[in-house]
């Protein structure tokens, strides 16, 4: 017994596929005659069949003949009632069946009803928006930058995800590491050109204790934000110096020199008190502020952009180097001197203007153009041509060694002076 009533609650809840009702054991019984909720649809979508014609909404299709042309007479008069209901022997005889089985897009007015004239004017007016549309989508098209960091995904040290966002960083807050270029007018006992000897030297130093480049760009820009706070004599100038090299040291490379190596590059000049003496006085001057944007970040970062082969990269930094033992290139920005030292070694190679889409976006946010490069450039080509000359060789040495691929053999970019 209980496995028959089990049974018959099954059948209950399955449906049967014929359209008078439902099956339960084998027997045919009519779907009024069940006690459930169903209901027919007509019922059901009351809010359809009965909705209420607005006088905003125009319906193309589905009104008699007769209601049309009320419609076009302005004779007709719509329900303003929620409740009452249109005559739905006006409707189209195939009601919501011929909708539901006609594709929208074939819907059109009647032959007999013409189309109002608010429905052309609107029609117009979108067919012109579109055209506007379609003209100011190809004004605003541009030549696609090429992705300089696309190679670089899978690789975790290059920090694809970050490195835009890094690099934005130091072009915002780039002035915090720059000095005043008229600050040594404030030192009564040293002047422009025993900073240039001094950083000359320090150039040197750094190449034969096989330094990272980036501590030489540290390096000066330590000494120069000393210079601007403190007022010094120049018989402690070449202790500053080295202090500056020893703080840039500790902070960017692995293996830091010993405090009794700088004594000795300094001939014996001072003695290892006094250096850890002006390492304190050097920090609390720069109140501990070591990292910030030099012109090398940006040296890599616009290289990478300019696609450098070594040749180019060599040639590039022995031109940023030249600049920084001027005194007068401190009133250039970081990232103006990186753009301008690429600009003019691909000159300088290439005998011609380079400058491509993908190096100036990824120069600054603004992007430098090469006008902007051009004054920045000749005063580099100037220090390229008499770089070999004087008593201000260090960096020509450097550069003059097989290490450096001989870049001082490189030309100056002497086209770039008659611009």
């Amino acid at each position: 017994m209980g496995g028959s009533d089990e049974n018959k609650n099954s059948a209950v809840t399955k449906p049967s596929n014929s359209r008078g009702g439902l099956r339960m054991g084998g027997a045919r019984f009519p779907q009024q005659k069940m006690n459930n909720n169903r209901r027919a649809l007509s019922n059901i979508n009351q809010n359809i069949l009965r909705a209420t014609n607005c006088p905003k909404v125009v319906n193309k299709r589905g009104f008699s003949e007769k209601f049309s042309v009320k419609l076009r007479s302005n004779q007709q008069s719509f329900p303003e009632e929620e409740n009452e209901e249109p005559n739905l022997t006006t409707m189209n005889p195939k009601g919501i069946e011929y909708f539901a089985t006609t594709n929208m897009e074939d819907l059109e007015l009647a032959s007999d009803e013409p189309i109002p004239m608010f429905v052309k004017h609107t029609e117009a007016m979108m067919d012109e928006i579109d055209g506007l549309v379609e003209v100011e989508m190809e004004d605003v098209e541009e030549d696609p930058v090429m992705d300089i960091d696309g190679g670089d995904v899978k690789d975790p040290l290059a920090v694809v995800e970050y490195i835009e966002s890094i690099h934005a960083h130091y072009r915002e807050t780039e002035d915090s590491g720059r000095v005043s270029p008229t600050y040594m007018v404030r030192q009564f006992d040293i002047n422009e050109k025993m900073r240039a000897i001094l950083i000359d030297w320090l150039i040197e130093v750094h190449f034969k204790f096989k330094l990272m480049e980036e501590t030489l760009f540290l390096t000066v820009n330590l000494i120069d934000r000393f210079l601007e706070r403190k007022t010094v004599v120049r018989k402690k100038l070449q202790l500053i110096g080295v202090t500056a090299l020893l703080l840039a040291c500790k902070y960017e490379e692995i293996s830091v020199p010993l405090v009794d190596d700088l004594i000795f590059i300094s001939d014996l000049t001072y003695t290892r008190k006094e250096i850890l003496q002006m390492e304190k006085e050097m920090v609390n001057a720069l109140q501990f502020k070591m990292s910030v944007p030099t012109p090398y970040v940006f040296m890599r970062r616009f290289l990478k952009a300019a696609q450098s082969d070594n040749k180019l990269e060599v040639l590039s930094f022995f031109i940023v180097e030249l600049a920084l033992v001027e005194y007068e290139m401190l009133k250039f920005p970081p990232s103006l001197l990186a753009a301008a030292a690429i600009f003019t070694a691909q000159c300088s190679l290439n005998r011609s203007k380079q400058w491509t889409k993908a190096t100036e976006r990824h120069t600054t946010v603004t992007t430098y153009s090469e006008d902007q490069l051009k004054y920045c450039s000749r005063l580099m080509v100037t220090y390229h041509q008499k770089a070999g000359t004087g008593k201000l060789t260090g960096v020509y040495k450097k550069y003059s060694s097989q290490k450096f691929g001989c870049a001082t053999n490189s030309e100056p970019a002497q086209f770039l002076l008659d611009l």
